[in-house]
């Protein structure tokens, strides 16, 4: 359901707004997308997993609160950001 840490360090590289960025919103966006997107499919096969599901919907919030505070400082980062982790809104 966790990621590995080689794609953490993909995903860190690939949305990195400078050499040892790993704080910025873009990434932690990202890296909690590509959580959310794990525990999604192990939802799929595991209806009944409620504690999952908690931390599933933990984690949308969490992401939804970055992408609003992206939003508000800088909405070209955040219209970028949208458009290549590809999510709605």
């Amino acid at each position: 359901m966790s990621i590995s840490p080689e794609r953490k360090q993909a995903l860190i590289k690939e949305y990195a707004t400078a050499a040892n960025d790993s704080g910025s919103p873009e990434v932690q966006v990202a890296v909690l997308s590509e959580r959310i997107k794990n525990l999604t499919e192990h939802l799929k096969g595991h209806t009944k997993d409620n504690h999952s599901r908690r931390g599933l919907l933990v984690m949308v919030g969490q992401r939804r609160r970055m992408l609003d505070y992206l939003k508000s400082t800088s909405t070209e980062r955040y219209d970028s950001l949208i458009a290549r982790l590809g999510l709605r809104r």
